[in-house]
């Protein structure tokens, strides 16, 4: 933990007086806040090897890649003394990507650019591509120079049948008035680059790319405008999909677009989100060429919630397989018929998890899957399915446990409640109560930070349950301003820092105490956003708090603009 965060943490524990009700033995607090055991896995794109990133026995977050055949071994790529492995991609099914930063720096908060990496599974013909911030450049030994730490990656092409895949496509961001994008190719193995050909309007800010590599929409940015671009895939074998002439779909100011872009698919298809109904939140829906805008009818809609997801396709086809969103919690809906019956599969042996399913040749009769299941309780597991696994082998079998410090049973509930605010607007605050506790307990007010950002969703999280853990319940605010409920829920924050945002944060407490939730002993805490609404939390609300814990805090609004 950093210098910061650790002040937090010791503050917050310094309360542990006020609560009665805390298990007998719970865990220390270095199993909430240390790195996972299992903190991402990756299918190869034959789903015939999976790549782990792990802090497991180590002080460091390295990378192993797992041999999924019979008697399959398990190898260490690549392990740092001074930075942890984040963002892992498979290039093809012998090669990977992936960046660094340090989680030690900042109380875990990543600084500065994360550069780029490549080695092979085995860890061989290790690779360094993109220089990290604030480190210095350097050669690999064959005057290649890297390139420097304002290029990122873009997207990793699925590969395709018959085709060795070594690219990756990346953008060099411009320093200039505009962040400009400037995508090209880079090879993985020799570090070369080559431009990607995309002719596109200036000021580009943002791309959504196709599984092949092909740039299909945009949005540019300038002078307190933005315009966004759309592309079809050419009909004609002699006009480069490079080539093929942008349409502009809508300019507006850059707080009133018609819609947003969402992703594309290989077929053609253009998905955008829109604001619907009285509370504005965001719908998918597909964009209508011949209309010129988006189809009336949409896709996907989450009453309540913004859409916020993507579309699940089949890496080997493109085959759009199922939505996978978040509503208070993620949900995924499967429109094959294979995938429909694997996920019930998988819920019925998991019961009361989020069973977040990846498959390779998900269609076929040999589908492999990594399954990450969790819950409140649970920090989660992976296990793997093979539908034709090896002689002697099960269909089901265990990967690992994210964290097996955490015992789900001594871990506590979260639920989303929807509230009043003072005003009558709809306020969600989501609640984490200690299960076996009776009464009204002290409080913690946890405020996020943004705050134009979602909060929270159901699972564990490790400051709630923490809390939690120490007998307090946790109560989480998504006070106006917030994202994901909606463009009026989040309209209705504006220019309204420390006053009614701040009401919301205060009405949230009220409520908890009418509910005999919460006790008359509170403490409101938070970090960045969260830490400014803890300070003036205790300026405006006095008498509703015995403490206040505010760290990285946004303390100064003059400066801050």
């Amino acid at each position: 933990m950093g210098h910061r965060f650790g002040v937090a943490l010791a503050c917050l524990a310094g309360m542990v007086g006020w609560a009665n009700t805390a298990l007998a033995t719970p865990p220390g607090a270095e199993a909430f806040f240390k790195d996972p055991d299992i903190v991402d896995a990756v299918l190869s794109p034959s789903g015939r090897k999976l790549a782990i990133t792990s802090a497991k026995g180590i002080k460091r977050v390295g990378l192993v890649v797992l041999d999924l055949a019979p008697g399959g071994a398990l190898a260490r790529a690549v392990q740092y003394e001074d930075a942890d492995i984040v963002d892992v991609h498979w290039v093809n099914d012998e090669r990977l990507v992936f960046s660094a930063t340090d989680h030690a720096e900042g109380g875990g908060l990543r600084t500065g650019a994360p550069g780029l990496f490549a080695v092979n599974a085995d860890g061989s013909k290790y690779r360094q591509l993109v220089r990290r911030q604030g480190k210095p450049m350097v050669t690999d030994g064959s005057h290649q120079q890297l390139l420097d730490w304002n290029h990122r990656l873009l997207q990793v092409p699925t590969p395709q049948a018959g085709q060795a895949n070594e690219r990756v496509l990346i953008a060099q961001i411009a320093m200039d008035d505009v962040r400009s994008l400037f995508p090209m190719w880079l090879n993985t193995r020799t570090g070369l680059t080559e431009s990607a050909g995309f002719k596109a309007p200036p000021n580009a800010v943002h791309w959504l790319i196709d599984s092949t590599g092909n740039a299909r929409a945009l949005v540019t940015v300038e002078g307190g405008r933005q315009a966004a671009y759309w592309r079809a895939p050419s009909t004609d074998p002699g006009n480069a999909q490079a080539n093929a002439p942008w349409t502009r779909l809508y300019e507006a100011s850059l707080l009133d677009a018609p819609f947003s872009l969402h992703s594309v698919d290989d077929a053609g298809t253009l998905y955008v989100t829109q604001h619907a109904g009285p509370d504005g939140v965001f719908v998918l829906k597909r964009y209508d060429a011949e209309l010129k805008a988006p189809a009336p009818k949409p896709v996907v809609v989450t009453p309540g919630f913004d859409f916020h997801g993507r579309l699940l396709t089949a890496p080997e086809t493109g085959e759009t397989l199922g939505v996978r969103t978040v509503v208070d919690g993620e949900t995924t809906v499967w429109f094959n018929p294979a995938m429909k019956a694997l996920q019930a599969e998988a819920d019925r042996l998991l019961p009361g998890h989020i069973n977040r399913i990846d498959c390779r040749r998900c269609s076929q009769p040999d589908v492999v899957a990594l399954v990450r299941s969790y819950s409140d309780h649970d920090p989660g597991r992976l296990l793997l399915y093979q539908a034709q696994p090896a002689e002697g082998d099960k269909r089901w079998r265990a990967v690992g446990r994210a964290n097996d410090s955490i015992a789900p049973e001594q871990m506590a509930s979260m639920a989303l409640h929807r509230i009043k605010a003072r005003d009558g607007r709809d306020l969600p605050v989501w609640v984490t109560r200690p299960d076996a506790a009776t009464g009204p307990l002290p409080t913690v007010v946890l405020v996020h930070g943004g705050p134009w950002v979602r909060g929270s969703a159901w699972g564990w999280h490790a400051w709630p349950q923490f809390l939690a853990s120490r007998g307090y319940l946790v109560i989480e605010p998504e006070m106006r301003g917030s994202e994901g409920y909606g463009d009026a829920h989040f309209r209705a924050g504006f220019k309204q820092f420390g006053q009614t945002m701040q009401d919301d944060v205060a009405d949230a407490l009220r409520w908890a105490q009418g509910q005999q939730l919460a006790s008359d002993k509170a403490c409101i805490a938070g970090a960045s956003y969260g830490g400014y609404s803890t300070l003036m939390g205790l300026i405006r609300d006095p008498d509703l708090y015995r403490c206040g814990v505010a760290w990285v805090a946004l303390a100064d609004l003059d400066l801050f603009l």
